[in-house]
């Protein structure tokens, strides 16, 4: 199976579903999201974690932003968090989000936040305290990179996200693409984080595994993709996948319906509403290869 280069095994297989399963046993995404005027972002990363299997998705949101949110996808929950005047979640949200916490297996914060001091305490605060999985991504990041010393203090197992120009922030210094590669290695190393290093032929690396995804096209090149991608990399570390595996695999993924989108409409047409669309192809491809390796 394509998708990692020759130092990392295989893609992982997920499970087979049993017969009398129920919705607990693949996990509760709680996603930490959205802002006045980027309710969007919180919208498409619930529906990357819905089709990218989680048993539970909940979307923590602005008050403000609640019944946006709430109306476009009925599949998920959502929960109101205090807000600023600007439409941002405010400070005093931070202990309902960690009340939040308590229910679910892993935690994605960053698409649609917005910027403001308070966020970017709240999202340092989150980071170094909260022990349960965290995928971060967009205005996370952004936060993350107001104080690098937070860095390497992650409380529990991170997943960073970054296209080059919040992977720029977060170091300091812009780099090109080679340079760029080994200061992810680098970094992913002296913070014991994963860091997925996205753009042509994404970086997946946890300091001592790299692989280097082969799906994807630039179609995908369009805002809100990697809102999708921070979902389904929760959805599948909510269904047990260890942070590396579960990034590298929905990368893969995440490209592959992208791929699969554009050969139906082209990639000048595709847009981020359409990746959780065909996940649900990409799935069943990425399962009959492992039927069809088992085969052979």
């Amino acid at each position: 199976m394509s998708g990692s280069d020759s130092s990392v095994p295989p893609l992982p297989q997920l499970p087979s579903r049993r017969r009398d399963a129920h919705k607990g046993d693949f996990g509760t995404v709680l996603l930490v999201a959205g802002s006045r005027g980027m309710t969007g972002a919180a919208v498409l990363a619930g529906l990357g974690a819905l089709r990218g299997g989680a048993g539970l998705v909940r979307l923590a949101v602005p008050d403000v932003c609640l019944q946006t949110v709430a109306a476009c996808q009925p599949s998920y929950l959502t929960a109101p968090l205090p807000s600023d005047p600007a439409g941002r979640i405010a400070a005093e949200a931070y202990q309902p989000i960690l009340a939040l916490t308590e229910a679910a297996t892993v935690v994605g914060c960053g698409p649609g936040l917005g910027r403001s001091w308070d966020l970017d305490q709240l999202v340092c605060r989150l980071y170094q305290e909260l022990a349960k999985p965290m995928v971060v991504d967009a205005d996370g990041l952004n936060a993350l990179a107001s104080d690098p010393d937070v860095l390497d203090q992650p409380a529990g197992p991170r997943i960073l996200t970054p296209h080059p120009g919040e992977f720029a922030r977060l170091i300091g210094r812009r780099l090109e693409a080679e340079a760029r590669r080994t200061a992810a290695v680098e970094l992913a190393a002296r913070c014991g984080v994963v860091i997925v290093l996205k753009g042509f032929q994404t970086l997946t690396t946890d300091g001592r595994r790299q692989a280097i995804n082969s799906t994807g096209n630039p179609g995908m090149a369009t805002g809100g993709s990697g809102d999708v991608l921070t979902g389904l990399i929760a959805a599948l570390v909510a269904q047990g996948l260890e942070p590396f595996e579960a990034a590298r695999l929905g990368v893969y993924l995440h490209g592959l319906a992208g791929d699969l989108a554009a050969a139906e409409l082209g990639e000048m047409s595709l847009i981020a509403s359409d990746l959780p669309d065909y996940l649900p192809q990409a799935f069943r491809h990425y399962q009959q290869s492992w039927q069809q390796q088992a085969a052979d």
